[in-house]
């Protein structure tokens, strides 16, 4: 509870925050979890708060759903949530494996960083690049969408003095803006998706295997059953999401029975 009290002493930002309809108990432990999607809140939380594991050890299950790095960083740093789905260099960069004892229990697929046109292959060259309208994402902790292009681009000898970097929210965004004309080339990831309004003739590689999203669960404590009963809920919302890349998931040492779920 005092990573609680901490984090209630930061100003607020820009997250929202979800809750269960009604207590679960009069046990005052809240079972918190840190989401960026808004997807998978919706679908985590009727199941958690329905989780028979959950309802045994926990008063109430709030979820707060970050809109940025800065969110990101604040309550990964605190060590916050019991349950948080990020990107694994976020947890090693405040050590939080090792100090509030993250551990990673299930994880999506790893992933390529590309540059994506919408009208020629991208070449990976100073004379090509110069003069070019790039979008990235505004969050430097994206691999994808932030670190590896620009180290791409800093390879190069080029960087904010002789390109235009425009920067965005989200992938989606990214992908609107190349669509509208705003820019000449987005960094992104290929999604199943993009082959409806994207061709795969002009996308370039930045980098492969760019790690993908990991699941992290407090275990200070051997809550085995816990733990069973994140993965059953982590699996149910995997295999309703309508993105391909969250219904594939990978469970970390994953368990053989229900564990009294």
């Amino acid at each position: 509870m005092q990573n609680l009290k901490n984090i209630s002493e930061i100003p607020p930002q820009t997250t929202s925050q979800m809750s269960c309809p009604a207590p679960l108990s009069e046990n005052t432990t809240v079972f918190s979890v840190y989401l960026t999607e808004q997807s998978i809140a919706e679908r985590a939380l009727p199941l958690l708060c329905s989780n028979n594991v959950v309802r045994r050890q926990f008063g109430n299950v709030q979820i707060t759903i970050g809109r940025n790095d800065f969110d990101t960083f604040r309550f990964i740093n605190h060590g916050v949530p019991e349950l948080t789905l990020v990107k694994s260099n976020v947890v090693d960069a405040f050590g939080a494996e090792r100090i509030y004892h993250y551990d990673n229990i299930a994880a999506h697929p790893d992933y390529s960083a590309y540059f994506i046109a919408l009208r020629e292959k991208p070449e990976l060259s100073k004379e090509y690049l110069l003069g070019k309208r790039i979008g990235i994402l505004d969050y430097p902790s994206s691999r994808s969408g932030h670190i590896v292009p620009k180290t791409v681009l800093q390879r190069l000898g080029l960087n904010d003095s002789n390109i235009r970097l425009y920067y965005y929210n989200s992938h989606q965004e990214l992908r609107r803006a190349l669509s509208a004309g705003d820019v000449d080339i987005i960094a992104s990831y290929w999604g199943k998706g993009d082959e409806q309004t994207l061709s795969r003739s002009y996308i370039t590689s930045l980098e492969n295997e760019v790690p993908g999203m990991r699941w992290y669960l407090k275990m200070q404590d051997n809550n085995t059953d816990l733990r069973c009963a994140i993965q059953q809920v982590i699996a149910q919302v995997a295999k309703s999401h309508p993105r391909k890349y969250y219904r594939d998931v990978l469970m970390i040492k994953g368990c053989e029975t229900d564990a009294g779920i």
